[in-house]
This record gives structure tokens, C-alpha cells and sequence, in this order.
């Protein structure tokens, strides 16, 4: 037995060597053997390994980590398939990469693999971003790189003072301590959780169509995981998912870039995920990973379809886009599927997903967390399910007319469509998976009534007001505004000042040097100066031999004659 994360990896190599026709199959072939191997893995299998005096676990399966594991490797297998068209041999590799360390995390027992597979998403995920080749991308990159290594630095600082306070590396449920405090910091970055979260909108429209799809499935849903291990039932986590929730819902009102408005609301979706987590009951457990699960599937679906209009029209602003659904009338319909699904219509999967969390808020009395989760669904209808598919499809004709979408693409949409109405009219296969045991029944007579209003007046107040609601072409200011506008005085003085700093004490160190260097090699110089020489000569400067010659030749001299005397 080993880690299904070796099997991608593996994979990866596999791919670097082989020609362009062969990666394409092993792309493919790599997740799906990896997928089939989590399948088959029985609860309660570890695999350890000794490092250092350690014991690794680096094989854990649990209810928890199996469905992610299962989800992880689902997405990466429909991911393969989105970009079955890609030539490009870094994506490919960088792809495989990406989703082993998604699952070397979620089987992780230990910390220390954690760690290794936590710091491989973030590395490879940039790469993602970097692939499109793009000067907005090569920025966004790099900030990438910049802000997930910081929060890396901040985990491995939570990570180490825990294992020297407690003795353990067991990846387990943290009580309250500065470096559980700092672990949480870490994984918060991962989870988008603002003020920390604007990498998120930051990079994932600048990445490459292909890769942003992985990336909209992996790198929140890896901290989700790694918050309902490691900190369910930490109150702080539900006015944090609260805030989320709402926060990514607002910021997709300003959105322009159909990317950056999902972007936005995986912020919001994910929300929903960490408020679960943070109320800590059964029900909100289950709900959080109920939700996760789903989300993967539909979040990937609508980041698929928005690639599509990208790859045929060579546009991402809805300011830019419009008048040419009759040309994707199945890209449009397999998108709105997944914009149902996020919106909590019946019969796909987010109605009985979302609704675990909502529930499990009420069930527990948290009658202001219940109705702010239902407010922030109520903007996700409006902006994913109506505004989007409305202004990139509909709308004004701009008259785009747009190539035929790559067959491969539309397959896998139509695969993640399939998997989102399969959940929602058959949700008793997803709780079957959950960590924990559950009678929930999503399809009440008041849950149905509920949703269904909330929808139609969501439904009717974007009819009202579809001249307010289109895209403007602006850029919205996040907290990435921080070091975006701080990155060139941070520059003049941590770079440019420290470069000057060295150079003057180079130059003044040069200096110093020839002129010790200097007098070494003429002493005398000390007592005759160089304007007095007329310019200066090492040689001219040496004082003359002849009279200290003259001086010794006497003395023998001198010496040699009392000898002879005495004698």
C-alpha cells in the first residue's frame, strides 16, 4: 500500500518524457488509476515510514479523508479531460503535480507530510498561472508564489512549536494554543478567508483555461479539509465563514472578468464550508463536506464553461461579450446546470449540500448565522445563475462570432453536469460518504417552498433591474491593494536601498583597501607625498640602497680589520 499522491506523481513523469500524442493519454490515465486506487482503500489503512527518529503516517484513511480523496481525484480525472487539447508540457506536468499534493494532503496522518504536500500545491499552482504566458499572469504568479509562501512560513512556525510543546506530529484536532493560533493562520490563507484571501480573484482569472479549473476545485477544498481535521468546532470559524459568505457576494457585484466574478464566489461558497466547520456538530460537519463535494463539481463546471467562451471568442469581460448563445446553445445549457447547482436549485447538487449548513445553524439556534446564509444565497443566484450566463450569452449583440468549442471540452462539461444532477436527485449516494452518520432529508415540503421563493425573487428583482446589473469596465480594489501598491516603495527599500547601501560600502571598502595595499608596498610614501613625485611611481618613491649598502660594506670592513689586528 502507498500514497494515492505517488501515483500522480508518477504520473507526472511519466508525462515530462513521453511525446505529445502519448502525454495526452497518460494526462488522463494517471487520475483515473489514481481515483480507482482511493476507491479501493479500506477505512482504517495507515502507512507509516520512519524519518529521523519520526514515525510518518503517510497514508491515513477515515471517512474524512476518503471522500475528498475520492472528490480530488474525480476532479483531476474531469480536469485531464477539459484539457485533453493542451500541448504544452509544463501545464501537463504541473497539472499532476497539483492534484498528488491535493491528495498527499488530505491523507496526510502527520504533519511533516502535510507540510511537504501542502508546500507542492502551492508551488505547482503557480505554475498553472504562469503557463498562460501572459504578462498579467507572470505578475500574478509571482504574487501567488509570494503570499502562499508567506503563509507557509506561518504554518511550518505553527507546525514546529506544536510538535516541540507536544511531543506529536499527528495531524489531529489542535486545542487552542499560540501555535494552534498560528497553524489556523496558515490554513486560513489556503481557505481564502479574507482579509487573506485576495490571491484568489487575484490569480485564478490570469490562469491558463485548463488550470484555473483544477485550481477552483483543490487549493480551498485542501483547507477546508485541513480546518474540519484539525479545527471543527472553533467558533471563531463561523463569523469567519459568515463574513465569507457575504463578503465574496458583494465583490461579485464589481466583478468584470467572468473568472474573477466566479472567483468570488468560491469565496462565498466556501463560506459556507468554514461556518460548518466552525459550528462543529454533526450535522454541520457533514454539511461542510456535503458542500465541499458538491461545490467541486459545480465550481468546476462553471470555470469549464467559462473557458469555453474564452478559448472560441478570445474575450473574458462582460462589457465585451454578448448575442451569441445560438452559436453555444449546449455550452450555455451544460453551464447552467452548474449555475442551478450553486444556486440551490432542487434536483442538482448545492439544494442538498448548502442546506445541510443553513440547517444545522438553525437546528443550533444561530438564528442570525441561518438568516445572513440564506441572504448571501440569494446573491449567488443573481450574480451566477443570472447576471453571468445573461451578459456573457445574451445581452447586447457585440457581434462576437465564436469558433466551435473543443469537443474534448464539452465533454467534460457534460460529464460534471451529469455527477451535479446525479447528487441532487440522488443525494443518499453523497451522505452515504459522509464522516458521520445522517437522516437528513433535503427534500421537505418547507425546504422546497423556501428555496423556491427565494429563487423567483431573486429571479424577478434581476428582470427589474438588468440595466443596473451588467459589467462596468473597472477593476474592483481588494486587500491585495496592500502589497500591490506597497510592492515599489517596499522595493526602493528593501532592494533598491539595501543594493545602494552595499555598493557604497564596496566602494568605500575598495578605497580603503588601495590605499593599505598601497602602503604596504612603500612605506616611505608616508613621509613623501605623491604631489611631491609628480605623479606616482612605486619605484621613484623607494628610498636609495646605496648609502645603507655603503654603511654595511664599511662596517665589514671595519670588522675584518680588528679581526686581522687582534690576531
Amino acid at each position: 500500500m502507498t500514497s494515492p499522491a505517488l501515483i500522480l506523481i508518477a504520473g507526472a513523469l511519466a508525462v515530462a518524457l513521453a511525446p505529445a500524442r502519448a502525454r495526452r493519454v497518460l494526462a488522463v490515465l494517471s487520475p483515473l488509476l489514481a481515483l480507482a486506487y482511493v476507491a479501493s482503500l479500506p477505512l482504517g489503512a495507515s502507512v507509516t515510514h520512519p524519518l529521523l527518529g519520526w514515525t510518518l503516517e503517510v497514508v491515513r484513511v477515515d471517512a474524512l479523508s476518503r471522500v475528498f480523496g475520492l472528490i480530488f481525484a474525480l476532479v483531476a480525472v474531469l480536469g485531464a479531460v477539459y484539457a485533453w487539447g493542451i500541448a504544452d508540457r509544463r501545464e501537463q506536468v504541473a497539472a499532476q503535480l497539483y492534484a498528488a499534493g491535493a491528495l498527499g494532503v488530505t491523507f496526510a496522518g502527520d504533519v511533516i507530510t502535510l507540510y511537504a504536500f501542502w508546500e507542492l500545491m502551492a508551488l505547482t499552482a503557480a505554475v498553472l498561472v504562469w503557463v498562460r504566458d501572459t504578462a498579467p499572469a507572470r505578475r500574478a504568479g509571482l504574487r501567488y508564489v509570494l503570499v502562499h509562501l508567506t503563509g507557509g512560513a506561518v504554518l511550518l512556525v505553527g507546525l514546529v512549536a506544536h510538535v516541540a510543546t507536544t511531543g506529536r506530529i499527528a495531524f489531529e484536532h489542535f486545542e487552542p494554543s499560540a501555535a494552534a493560533w498560528l497553524i489556523l493562520l496558515g490554513f486560513c490563507l489556503n481557505a481564502a478567508v479574507p482579509p487573506l484571501g485576495a490571491w484568489l480573484p487575484d490569480a485564478y482569472p490570469k490562469a491558463s483555461v485548463t488550470g484555473a479549473v483544477l485550481m477552483s476545485a483543490l487549493t480551498t477544498k485542501s483547507a477546508v479539509y485541513a480546518l474540519l481535521r484539525g479545527f471543527a468546532g472553533w467558533e471563531v470559524l463561523v463569523a469567519a465563514g459568515v463574513f465569507m459568505a457575504l463578503y465574496g457576494v458583494v465583490y461579485a457585484v464589481l466583478a468584470n472578468d467572468i473568472r474573477e466574478l466566479l472567483a468570488y464566489h468560491i469565496i462565498s461558497q466556501v463560506g459556507y464550508m468554514v461556518a460548518g466547520c466552525g459550528l462543529g456538530t454533526a450535522m454541520a460537519v457533514n454539511g461542510a463536506v456535503a458542500h465541499a463535494v458538491c461545490h467541486i463539481l459545480y465550481k468546476s463546471l462553471l470555470f469549464m464553461g467559462a473557458g469555453v467562451v474564452i478559448t472560441t471568442t478570445g474575450r473574458s469581460k462582460l462589457t465585451e461579450l454578448g448575442g451569441f448563445v445560438g452559436r453555444q446553445r449546449l455550452v450555455f445549457g451544460l453551464y447552467m446546470i452548474g449555475a442551478f447547482s450553486i444556486s440551490g436549485f432542487p434536483l442538482w447538487n448545492g439544494f442538498v449540500s448548502k442546506s445541510m449548513v443553513v440547517a444545522a445553524a438553525g437546528e443550533t439556534q444561530r438564528n442570525v448565522v441561518f438568516l445572513l446564509l440564506m441572504l448571501a444565497s440569494v446573491g449567488t443566484f443573481l450574480h451566477t445563475g443570472l447576471k453571468l450566463p445573461y451578459f456573457t450569452w445574451m445581452g447586447p449583440d457585440r457581434g462576437i462570432r465564436p469558433t466551435r468549442a473543443p469537443a474534448h471540452m464539452v465533454a467534460a462539461m457534460a460529464m460534471a453536469a451529469g455527477l451535479c444532477t446525479l447528487l441532487g436527485v440522488w443525494p443518499q449516494g453523497l451522505y452515504a460518504l459522509l464522516p458521520n452518520p445522517t437522516d437528513y432529508q433535503p427534500y421537505t415540503a418547507t425546504h422546497l417552498a423556501e428555496t423556491i421563493q427565494l429563487l423567483l425573487f431573486t429571479f424577478f428583482a434581476f428582470y427589474l433591474f438588468i440595466p443596473k446589473l451588467g459589467g462596468e469596465a473597472t477593476v474592483s480594489m481588494d486587500t491585495d491593494v496592500v502589497y500591490r501598491k506597497g510592492a515599489a516603495p517596499a522595493r526602493r527599500l528593501v532592494v533598491d536601498g539595501v543594493d545602494a547601501a552595499f555598493g557604497w560600502a564596496e566602494t568605500v571598502t575598495e578605497r580603503l583597501a588601495a590605499e593599505v595595499r598601497a602602503w604596504l608596498r612603500n612605506p616611505g610614501l608616508t613621509f613623501v607625498g605623491r604631489h611631491e613625485l609628480g605623479g606616482w611611481d612605486p619605484d621613484a618613491a623607494r628610498p636609495p640602497l646605496q648609502g645603507p649598502l655603503s654603511l654595511t660594506l664599511l662596517v665589514f670592513v671595519v670588522l675584518a680589520l680588528l679581526a686581522l689586528l687582534a690576531a
